[in-house]
């Protein structure tokens, strides 16, 4: 089966004044212009081609590949904006890509970088562009493992720190607290999976160690306060002493264990010591709970 907007590997069926034919099977014959065609090229000849449309909308095969192809997510610079149709962007085609307004979460101006997803579109059957990504998304478990190295393209920016696309198919977040640089919108990098929750959400780090230098005592800190219902009386104010004793840790692991505890929403600061944010057995007050730690 041949696929349009993909790399496809096709027999020469024909030779013609304008190029050769190719067996493009469930499409019909495509045909590759003289431009593209290798010295030496005949019928019979296999070639590799990406099939696409020209700019009447007939199909057609060419050599030259795009920066990203259907069913992948790709950083793209808008070239031009319809204001009744959408944008159009540049994938390294001599036709550029739309992106119609309806499949846009925002609108979009000449000069933007957009990271997009690039589909077949059913109403038209025309390659086009989206930034709906959520849509596209595995919805698989992921089945990563802790220290593994992915490849990342940034999508976004919360509290918690960048939203990473995993292996161009899951989810994941770099946070802050791990980060001593700033990232951009459709940044390509490699990083490293940090862990994979229950829920399936995925933890990322950009360093292989990361933030797993503090993962077990964060981990052994919310084991601690599960087993003590809820809540420990220690925090940054109490003495290196103390937090040896409890933890076997220093103080400055266990701050920042406790602040990316925090960061991550796993625990709450109380007025003396930190507790876990839903339903401990002996709740404090609300009025005894610090929204914001200074120093």
């Amino acid at each position: 089966m041949v696929n349009l907007g993909k790399k496809n590997t096709l027999r020469v069926l024909r030779i013609a004044r304008q190029g050769l034919y190719l067996d493009g099977q469930n499409l019909g014959d495509i045909l590759l212009p003289n431009q593209y065609v290798a010295p030496g090229t005949g019928v019979d000849s296999m070639v590799e081609v990406f099939v696409t449309c020209d700019s009447e909308d007939r199909l057609i095969a060419m050599t030259t590949m795009p920066f990203a192809s259907v069913g992948e997510f790709g950083s793209l610079q808008v070239v031009s904006v319809d204001p009744q149709m959408g944008a159009f962007l540049d994938w390294g085609l001599n036709k550029d890509l739309f992106l119609p307004i309806r499949e846009q979460t925002r609108r979009v101006r000449r000069g933007d970088w957009v990271v997009v997803f690039i589909l077949v579109d059913e109403r038209s059957g025309r390659i086009i562009a989206t930034t709906r990504l959520n849509r596209f998304l595995s919805r698989e478990e992921p089945t990563y493992r802790a220290g593994e190295k992915v490849n990342l393209m940034i999508i976004g920016e919360t509290e918690l720190g960048y939203e990473a696309i995993v292996e161009g198919a899951h989810k994941g977040l770099l946070y802050h607290t791990d980060l001593r640089i700033r990232l951009f919108h459709g940044q390509k990098i490699e990083g490293y999976v940090r862990q994979v929750r229950e829920d399936g959400k995925i933890d990322l780090a950009l360093d292989p160690a990361g933030y797993s230098r503090v993962r077990p005592l964060a981990e052994r800190i919310i084991d601690e306060l599960r087993a003590k219902g809820g809540r420990l009386p220690y925090d940054d104010s109490s003495s290196p002493e103390d937090i040896r004793a409890a933890f076997s840790a220093s103080k400055k692991a266990f701050k920042q264990a406790i602040g990316a505890l925090y960061k991550e929403r796993r625990i709450i600061m109380l007025e003396q010591g930190i507790g876990l944010p839903i339903d401990p057995p002996d709740p404090l007050p609300p009025s005894q709970h610090r929204v914001d730690r200074q120093g």
